[in-house]
């Protein structure tokens, strides 16, 4: 099999689009199928060694600078798509290189399969652009009406797009390292350099800094905590994105809220770990792939009831769910956690539970098999395809 991917973000890029479709080349190389990745040249991107990534110049996106759209040369890229001579086409982004791969597939009869990652229509009314969500869905529909399976990452998503009129949906969840993300840590060390004090009863926030992650209501929250609570709550909030500046602006100074900034690898994990809640007031999530971080970490999670967020979370159970926006009921639970030590340990533990039986690996055989499925109902046979599930 040989698989031509197109998308908009593409590891090293930092972000969950990117991370994930990072482990599935890697998934699919190590079962002996070629593939090949067309994505936008990225700054992060200028000194990796990717042998199987194709780059091309691209300029940020308006909504999301830190997301590239490429400006792909179509002579090079029918050039490198004639020499690699894909079996299945991957459509990770419906914009400039996902129609270029959406062309070809249609005009070779390669079969395309497609995945959903972003709200983009859940994001206009933050942009103040709904008045185009009626002709997004229109392109939507379009671009989406050949693929033989669009991949969805939440049960929560597919009703929407089903609601929508996309079809042969099927869901493609995300999962998570156990071993990188655990309960296990030096509480006291990790705060102290954060300059936490280790009484605080911390509350903690990861993700980009963006309006459609509703960052608003972390301050919200903790400034309408009764004054017991607040003065020993912190607020630690941990990412990057257009927000941070004017966020820093505005509680930088304060002693009660901490920004990390972005962070990666042991000293994010850790921050998980050591923190006594996380807090996710986002509502525009198709999965929320850091919700299952802090429950892998062992860390009661106090997210919003809704999306992919709703889906992961069992109310009471793994976490507390709050009605989207609502600054009482993040109140309420995080009041709630803080006067119940045996709760948060039970939530944690419950969500730790949960999260050792979502494997990577067994995603994404679930994945690759329907892929298979696809490649054998249309017929096509791949020169790498043999009975060992190459």
């Amino acid at each position: 099999m040989r698989v031509a991917l197109f998308t908009d973000t593409f590891v090293p890029d930092v972000n969950g689009v990117a991370k994930t479709l990072g482990r599935w080349v890697q998934y699919l190389e190590a079962r002996g199928v070629e593939c090949r990745v067309f994505a936008p040249q990225s700054p992060a991107a200028a000194e990796a060694d990717q042998w199987m990534v194709e780059r091309f110049y691209s300029i940020p996106f308006s909504l999301y600078p830190e997301c590239r759209m490429a400006i792909p040369n179509p002579m090079n890229l029918k050039k490198a798509l004639k020499a690699f001579s894909p079996d299945l086409i991957h459509l990770a982004t419906p914009f400039n290189l996902g129609l270029v791969g959406l062309h070809y597939a249609r005009r070779k009869g390669i079969p395309a399969v497609a995945s959903y990652h972003t709200h983009f229509d859940q994001y206009l009314a933050y942009y103040k652009l709904q008045w185009m969500e009626p002709m997004l869905w229109k392109y939507m529909l379009w671009f989406h009406q050949d693929c033989r399976r669009i991949f969805v990452p939440s049960r929560s998503t597919l009703k929407h797009l089903e609601n929508k009129g996309l079809k042969e949906l099927e869901i493609w969840s995300r999962g998570v390292d156990v071993k990188r993300f655990h309960p296990v840590v030096d509480r006291e060390e990790v705060l102290r350099t954060c300059n936490i004090s280790p009484e605080k009863f911390v509350l903690l926030f990861v993700g980009r800094l963006a309006v459609e992650k509703s960052v608003d209501m972390l301050f919200s929250t903790l400034d309408s905590l009764p004054e017991t609570i607040r003065s020993r709550a912190h607020l630690v909030v941990a990412g990057d994105g257009p927000l941070l500046q004017p966020l820093q602006e505005q509680y930088g100074m304060r002693s009660d809220v901490t920004f990390t900034g972005f962070r990666e690898g042991k000293p994010l994990s850790d921050l998980y770990a050591a923190a006594d809640v996380f807090l996710f007031p986002s509502a525009t999530e198709t999965f929320g792939n850091v919700v299952l971080e802090a429950m892998a970490s062992g860390t009661p999670v106090v997210g919003a009831d809704a999306g992919g967020v709703g889906d992961t979370v069992r109310h009471g159970v793994t976490g507390l769910l709050c009605r989207p926006g609502s600054v009482s009921d993040f109140v309420g639970a995080v009041e709630r956690l803080y006067n119940n030590h045996w709760l948060r340990t039970e939530l944690g533990g419950a969500g730790r539970t949960y999260s050792l039986n979502q494997s990577w690996e067994s995603i994404f055989d679930g994945l690759f098999a329907s892929c298979r499925r696809v490649l054998d109902a249309d017929g096509t046979q791949g020169s790498s395809n043999q009975a060992s599930g190459k």
